[in-house]
């Protein structure tokens, strides 16, 4: 089974940069989709930013487009997120799956990390 191991979060102060990184261990199977959901206190889970695997398509949430962005290194087979400019609202736990396609469908992602805590103070 696949096991993907979320790090980088920390906080930092709104208007700031971060930078977060996923590795996955084991074979990636029928893993299609890439994605970084994340979580806040008393809020549901939802989709920041997805890569289809195989060619590098992208996809993100309205509130994060232009702000946040989405790689993956095949050869170390880790998945990346680069935010900038970032709100009080990004606040939350970061998590990153895995899902059978390139989906914004929080159900759809599976294999999730333990999370990693991004704070962003205002």
């Amino acid at each position: 089974q696949v096991q993907l191991r979320e790090s980088g979060g920390g906080a930092v102060q709104a208007g700031g940069s971060l930078g977060l990184s996923c590795a996955a261990s084991g074979r990636i199977i029928g893993a299609y989709g890439l994605g970084w959901l994340r979580q806040a206190p008393g809020k549901e889970r939802e989709f920041v930013a997805g890569i289809r695997w195989t060619d590098g398509t992208t996809e993100y949430t309205d509130s994060v487009k232009g702000r946040f962005k989405i790689s993956r290194d095949r050869l170390s087979r880790s998945v990346y997120l680069d935010m900038n400019m970032l709100k009080a609202e990004d606040t939350a736990v970061y998590y990153c799956g895995q899902a059978s396609r390139l989906t914004n469908e929080v159900q759809a992602y599976e294999s999730w990390g333990q999370g990693t805590q991004v704070t962003v103070s205002s």
